[in-house]
């Protein structure tokens, strides 16, 4: 099921729009559903995985089927860590959503902007502070 399939009739043809006040009710119910589903896609994907990972615990008496079974279990586990990461953050927006500072950057109170949320609805920095964490990161990476 799509994310937009798990919306009521009125929401599935809504999108955000610069014409109307940023983060009003509509905007916020839209992306809390967009993050609601999101997450509800993610957690669907990990229980298949559980009964993967399960299902795989079998011998294999060749080196090579074992050692290429062991890469992909490795594999889905770090994938599955990424993900378990992506639902703390998504998890800290929906909170976001709830007390009023979702949609505005962490470091300047500015409006992230509809499309950078649209793209990234986990963002917590507008393109141009994220642009300088990126270049700090870099600077000190450098060191």
């Amino acid at each position: 099921m799509t994310a937009t399939a798990t919306m009521t009739a009125g929401q599935s043809a809504y999108r955000p729009s610069d014409d109307e006040p940023f983060m009003n009710e509509r905007q916020l119910a839209y992306f809390k559903q967009k993050l609601m589903d999101w997450k509800d896609d993610i957690l669907r994907e990990s229980k298949g995985t559980v009964v993967n990972l399960k299902a795989e615990t079998e011998n294999h008496p060749d080196l090579v089927d074992r050692a290429s079974s062991e890469s992909d279990r490795a594999l889905e586990l770090r994938t599955r860590d990424r993900q378990r990461k992506l639902i703390s953050k998504i998890d800290e927006a929906l909170r976001r959503i709830e007390d009023g500072s979702y949609g505005y950057c962490e470091e300047t109170g500015e409006p992230i902007g509809l499309g950078r949320l649209e793209a990234r609805p986990t963002a917590t920095l507008s393109v141009e502070a994220q642009e300088r964490h990126e270049r700090r990161e870099r600077v000190h990476r450098d060191d």
